[in-house]
């Protein structure tokens, strides 16, 4: 027998009776029970099966998982609510012993929030031992849910970006002891009325239920259908009246400076400013896309009426910007493609970059918006005192370039 084939049948051998030893060690180990028995079999040393039969104290083991299960919702409940306040308010303390509010997080139901104190992090009540002085940049931002603010008697600082895209906010309301700011219906200024420091972006909503204009138009402050039937335009007549009284804003007498972002994103279709303004800062008038007028205004008394009814009370009324005005700040007018018409004092100095950016458009192929922009100085005195930032004139569309828009110098106003 060859050597490779005497090794074949030693393993075949070997395989055999391993297999005979396994077979072995599984009868070994089979229990034979009967058919009848094989759910209440018991082996030794094994408890018996409960197929059947109730657990020894199974009331009371039932009772402890049900009320350990209403402890730990209990505890997630109560430190979700804690996560929620220490998210909620984020603040920081200040050298004189005061807070300034950094960071408003809405926890997704809070339409009217009042901002005076610090709240506590632990109880959520409020620590009046910790005024809140201060209101940081962005300390309301991108909100979807406020509709109202409330400011208390200690605030002395606001930023300019405190309360930032936040659209849905009608009104912020400031405390009457406060020594620095005050609000006219809903619209922050300085205590002094000289600067308007910030208009809600949904301000005009307030108006419409203030004077009854809720059940005539829709959430976008459209006339309703049914009133109108389905048309493609607006009753005039209606219209008219409607931006007449709920968005015509008179910007009191007193005010000498528009603030940053104060009227940004506003649906104002028709503004009113006392000659006497020397700054509009920047992006004091960003985005307004429905305005259609400026209108600047002496008066021979003190206007502090903010409606269209003060326009009874003004001396002079003429289109554009004040006279006076010196500073024109970045992006002030951006995007306000309702404006056609656009006058610039001789005294202004200073334009930022991108002021009237974008506020020229083709449409069909037609040049809409600010077209020209009309300069009071001539073309020399402009240059050589009026300094200018980028772009500070809007580009349009042309053949395959982009081209500004011309400044028409020593025009008269309109």
């Amino acid at each position: 027998m060859k050597k490779s084939a005497k090794k074949e049948k030693i393993n075949d051998d070997f395989l055999a009776q391993e297999a005979n030893e396994e077979q072995e060690t599984a009868a070994a180990y089979t229990l034979d029970i009967p058919d009848d028995e094989i759910w209440t079999y018991q082996i030794d040393g094994l408890q018996a099966p409960h197929i059947g039969k109730p657990f020894k104290n199974a009331a009371r083991k039932k009772i402890i998982v049900i009320l350990v299960l209403i402890a730990a919702i209990g505890m997630a409940l109560f430190f979700s609510f804690r996560a929620v306040h220490n998210d909620t308010y984020e603040y920081k303390a200040l050298d004189d012993g005061t807070y300034e509010l950094v960071k408003f997080t809405n926890p997704g139901d809070m339409k009217e929030v009042t901002i005076d104190y610090v709240v506590d992090l632990e109880t959520g009540e409020k620590d009046m031992s910790k005024p809140v002085s201060s209101i940081g940049e962005y300390a309301f931002n991108c909100d979807e849910i406020l509709n109202s603010i409330s400011f208390g008697k200690d605030i002395k600082s606001i930023d300019g970006k405190s309360v930032y895209s936040c659209w849905w906010v009608q009104n912020v309301w400031i405390d009457d002891e406060n020594p620095y700011y005050c609000d006219l219906d809903g619209v922050i200024y300085n205590k002094e009325l000289t600067e308007v420091i910030f208009y809600p972006n949904d301000h005009d909503k307030y108006l419409r239920a203030k004077l009854g204009y809720d059940n005539l138009l829709d959430d976008d402050g459209n006339p309703m259908e049914e009133l109108w039937g389905v048309t493609e335009r607006y009753d005039e007549e209606f219209l008219a009246e409607y931006n007449r009284q709920i968005r015509t804003y008179v910007v009191p007498s007193t005010v000498t400076k528009i603030g940053q972002l104060a009227f940004a994103y506003s649906n104002i279709t028709d503004l009113y400013l006392p000659e006497g303004i020397k700054t509009m800062e920047s992006m004091a008038v960003f985005k307004n896309t429905v305005l259609l007028n400026v209108f600047s205004y002496t008066a021979d008394s003190v206007i502090s009426d903010v409606t269209y009814k003060a326009i009874d009370s003004m001396s002079n009324i003429y289109n554009s910007l004040p006279e006076g005005l010196e500073y024109i700040g970045s992006d002030c007018f951006y995007y306000c493609r309702g404006l056609s018409y656009m006058y610039i004092p001789s005294s202004v100095t200073y334009i930022g970059h991108h002021a009237f950016w974008d506020t020229a458009y083709k449409e069909d192929g037609n040049l809409i918006g600010l077209t020209v922009l009309n300069a009071g100085a001539d073309e020399a005195e402009f240059e050589e005192k009026t300094q200018c930032g980028d772009e500070w004139r809007p580009k349009y569309d042309y053949m395959l370039f982009k081209k500004s828009v011309d400044v028409k110098y020593s025009a008269e106003r309109e």
